[in-house]
């Protein structure tokens, strides 16, 4: 009899998931079947995270990173959820679906949950998702091409830029304003414009306006 391999998938589109469901148990493995559980929030995604750790474990946890919480009260992500599956179940993988492209944001994951893989969900197909399973199953980590392309992206520049740096290109790039940027950084109004005066310099924009300073910043992988 071919080994089950268990999976789950937390997403809040039910579409989705069932996607995923339907297309990797109609694989046909070599040597295991694929059999996958669903969960449509983080609570319900950690209860059944608790509740087979119990008993026996997810082989592969795959997690959207944004989710609707069950509850006004408490708001939760699937990097929260990611890093409480690694303590509880250690043993299984974790893969991240979602439509996050950016590097900020992937290499940020990468760097907090160290997940066994990250699919941006435009290039998730029959294929990729069976790809997927083999190499994560095997010898992980496996990454869709537009994040390894953003991971390539940000060790070419790495050492240029620091966290703090890192974090002032994001928040200009979703439209937070300088004032604003400051508390989030937790630096005076003036030290994020000499920062941003010094960012230029570096992308060699420094005759260039806040756009600039992005558009180079995403051509060099850092948002």
């Amino acid at each position: 009899m071919d080994k089950i391999v268990r999976i789950l998938a937390v997403d809040d589109h039910e579409m989705i998931v069932l996607g995923y469901k339907y297309t990797l148990e109609g694989t046909d493995f070599e040597n295991y079947k694929v059999v996958v559980n669903t969960a449509p929030s983080y609570e319900k995604g950690k209860a059944e995270i608790e509740s087979a750790a119990n008993r026996i474990p997810y082989d592969i946890i795959l997690l959207d990173i944004s989710m609707f919480p069950d509850s006004a009260k408490e708001e939760r992500s699937g990097e929260d959820l990611g890093l409480l599956a690694k303590e509880i179940s250690p043993t299984s993988k974790i893969v991240f679906l979602s439509s996050f492209s950016d590097s900020y944001r992937i290499n940020h994951l990468l760097k907090t949950v160290n997940p066994d893989g990250y699919m941006v969900k435009s290039e998730v197909d029959e294929r990729t998702l069976q790809e997927m399973v083999k190499t994560v199953l095997d010898q992980p980590p496996y990454y869709t091409a537009a994040a390894l392309q953003a991971i390539r992206r940000k060790m070419a520049n790495e050492d240029q830029i620091d966290e703090r740096d890192k974090k002032i290109l994001y928040q200009l790039s979703i439209g937070t304003k300088t004032k604003d940027i400051s508390s989030i950084v937790a630096a005076a109004s003036t030290t994020v414009e000499n920062r941003k005066r010094h960012l230029k310099v570096i992308f060699g924009v420094e005759n260039g306006n806040d756009f600039a300073l992005i558009e180079e910043a995403r051509k060099r992988g850092f948002i």
